[in-house]
């Protein structure tokens, strides 16, 4: 008795030992579970659509798989043909190791396998040479991996890392490269071949030993339709059909913002976005067609903005990696905006009660200190309400009120809306006001923020790429660029802009819906731009080549604006507006105090002569009566010689004789306007 106590105790003392044997083992060597987690990231658009795929490691195609989404026919096909038992057994199956060991002594050697599921996902996870010693590392493995992970997950490892022949790896990789599908509704070929392409995945490459991995797919068929998993007869017809002869490419839509959304996760996997997979494949098209139609190499970029929650339901980066600078993502590189920021001015003089839509103000020749701003055509045209200076995008009237709002002011709202500008580093006060005409970097995004606000009663939130940011825009208080008034007033007048090229009035086409746009172009015709409103949409274009060479005579009204007309019609096939057309407002009359731009800084208005004018003088005493407006008493020069006044208090000019003068006239705090003139006379 005493002899049998003492072999219980040395029996369980050495039980203890194993247990904290294996236990401590199981400690100091866990499984490395983490290789599953390092798998491709794929970024779909908001319906889980595959946009873009981006492989792991030596380029492979590592794509997780989610039990969920995959066809069950195929689930129970592959437990079936692989492991009966696997919802039963720890991870090891006694009766197969059993089986396997009978069969290799009946027959001298090995016939059947043993490793179940698990067993193989401890394989795929640390590849081995297949040995006995292997073999047993495998089985303590598939021991651990069950003591962890539940029978759902260890399926997913396994068809996230079996291999289906070159860079392939998991069964949502080939079901993508060889049926052009996910594995979520699979034929019975399919199927089969999907099993019997992991066991040996180069030797039956369906596209490159078609022979082989058709054969090997029959026997499966024939191994389902026996296990009862198929009928016959459709096992049969199954076995007829052909394997994949190629393989599909992965997705590569949105290329450019999808490697942005990449670079912002912390890790990889499957990460929904804001975009309309057909709206962006509309995008691309067009875009490309628009810039491959404007030359070789010339390259475009659009945004397309969802105004409610700001998620951005397409963005083009380059009209193709083919053509130069296309592998940037243009949407995010700053550029000058040429005029597309002058709604934006106006908005705020609106605000601040200086100017009204129907306010008249002097497009004249105008200097601002040592700035004179000039029209794109070197043209002026005298009085012209405000609504008719933005919407022909004059830019002599947009300086002077940008003069009047302030360009440290105006820059800060752009900035606080989180536009983002960037100055030059040598911009002082006087070129700050060139920023009206475009003296500033900005991007199409920080662009985008704008107008959305405009089209948002002026409330400016940023642009949304993933659906949670979208929701947190809708419960947001964004930041108020300018009053609801005042945007619904600009927003009038941009509609009243005339339409490109080719493109009838929205007010004369039936239901058509008013698109408020503007366009711009940069100094030296390095950019042409079109941004617009319509509906709950904005939309932003960019054209030009990627580093900036000029295209001298394109401007934004020839190269942009009619994509971003069609892309607005792209939007309403696409994803229609459920509000409908809307009636163009009639702008009210501007009040009487707001009749007229008359700011308190405001330089003097030479009246006459005009700038670059040619006068007459008929003989050598001719004078000339010079006029301008201002405040207070004005004193003229005429090449820096002052000029006298008559008994009415008029200045009068008497010329030396023909040739060209430089006139000058400044008021009592000392601002002052140019005016270049040439005398001619029978003389010259």
């Amino acid at each position: 008795m005493a002899g049998l106590r003492r072999y219980l105790k040395w029996g369980a003392a050495s039980v203890a030992a194993l247990a904290i044997g294996v236990i401590a083992l199981d400690r100091l060597f866990p499984p490395p579970i983490e290789r599953g987690e390092q798998v491709s990231t794929v970024i779909t658009d908001r319906e889980g659509r595959p946009l873009r795929a981006f492989p792991v490691e030596d380029g492979r195609w590592r794509l997780a798989a989610d039990v969920d989404t995959i066809d069950t026919d195929y689930i129970d096909a592959l437990i079936r043909i692989e492991d009966k038992r696997f919802y039963e057994h720890p991870g090891v199956d006694p009766l197969a190791v059993f089986r396997a060991l009978a069969s290799a002594a009946a027959n001298r050697e090995i016939t059947s396998g043993a490793s179940t599921i698990t067993m193989q996902t401890a394989r795929l996870l640390e590849p081995r040479e297949r040995t006995l010693r292997s073999k047993i590392i495998e089985s303590f493995r598939a021991l651990q991996l069950e003591a962890r992970l539940s029978k759902q997950e260890i399926l997913e490892l396994y068809l996230t890392l079996a291999p289906y022949g070159g860079n392939l790896e998991g069964v949502r990789s080939a079901s993508l490269a060889y049926f052009g599908r996910p594995p979520e509704a699979l034929t019975p070929e399919e199927i089969a071949l999907l099993i019997a392409l992991p066991q040996s995945p180069e030797a039956r490459r369906p596209d490159r030993k078609p022979g082989i991995a058709k054969a090997t797919r029959n026997s499966i068929l024939t191994r389902l339709a026996e296990n009862g998993v198929l009928a016959a007869t459709t096992a049969e017809d199954a076995g007829l059909e052909d394997v994949p002869a190629t393989r599909a490419a992965f997705p590569g839509d949105a290329w450019q913002i999808s490697d942005t959304i990449r670079q912002r996760m912390d890790k990889s996997g499957s990460f929904t976005t804001t975009l309309d997979w057909g709206l962006q494949d509309e995008a691309e098209r067009l875009v490309r067609a628009a810039a491959i139609s404007s030359g070789e190499n010339v390259q475009a970029a659009a945004l397309i903005i969802e105004i409610d929650g700001r998620a951005v339901r397409a963005a083009v980066g380059s009209a193709g990696r083919d053509r130069a600078g296309g592998w940037l993502d243009l949407t995010n590189r700053r550029r000058s905006p040429g005029s597309t920021l002058k709604p934006f001015i106006y908005g705020l003089a609106f605000d601040d009660g200086a100017a009204a839509p129907g306010t008249v103000i002097n497009d004249l020749p105008s200097r601002f200190a040592s700035y004179s701003p000039e029209n794109f055509d070197r043209t002026f045209r005298g009085e012209v309400t405000i609504a008719a200076a933005l919407q022909h995008s004059l830019n002599v009237p947009a300086v002077q009120v940008l003069d009047e709002v302030g360009a440290a002011r105006f820059l800060s709202a752009l900035t606080f809306a989180g536009g983002s500008p960037s100055m030059p580093s040598s911009a002082d006060s006087d070129v700050g006001l060139a920023i009206a005409l475009g003296g500033l970097g900005i991007s199409m995004r920080d662009l985008g923020i704008l107008y959305a606000a405009l089209g948002d009663e002026g409330e400016a939130l940023p642009l949304a790429f993933t659906p949670e940011e979208e929701e947190a825009n809708r419960s947001a208080k964004g930041y108020p660029l300018m009053s609801p008034e005042s945007a619904t007033e600009i927003l009038t007048i941009l509609k009243g802009a005339p339409p490109p090229p080719g493109r009838m009035p929205s007010k004369l086409t039936t239901g058509a819906r008013h698109i408020a746009f503007k366009t711009g172009t940069s100094y030296g015709f390095r950019d042409a731009w079109a941004a617009g409103v319509s509906g709950n949409y904005a939309v932003i274009v960019w054209t030009g080549y990627a580093d900036g060479t000029p295209r001298p005579g394109v401007t934004g009204r020839q190269a942009a604006a009619p994509l971003l007309f069609d892309l607005f019609d792209a939007i309403r096939r696409t994803l229609p507006d459920e509000t409908g057309a809307e009636k163009i407002e009639a702008l009210p009359d501007a009040p009487s105090p707001l009749a007229r731009f008359t700011p308190d800084n405001a330089p003097p208005q030479i009246l006459f002569p005009p700038d670059e004018a040619e006068i007459w003088a008929d003989s050598p005493a001719r004078e000339f009566v010079l006029s301008a407006r201002g405040t207070g008493p004005l004193q003229w020069y005429a090449d820096g010689q002052p000029i006298g006044l008559d008994a009415g208090g008029a200045p009068i000019w008497q010329p030396g004789g023909p040739g060209f003068y430089r006139l000058e006239v400044v008021d009592a705090a000392g601002r002052s306007t140019v005016t270049k003139v040439r005398v001619r006379g029978p003389q010259g």
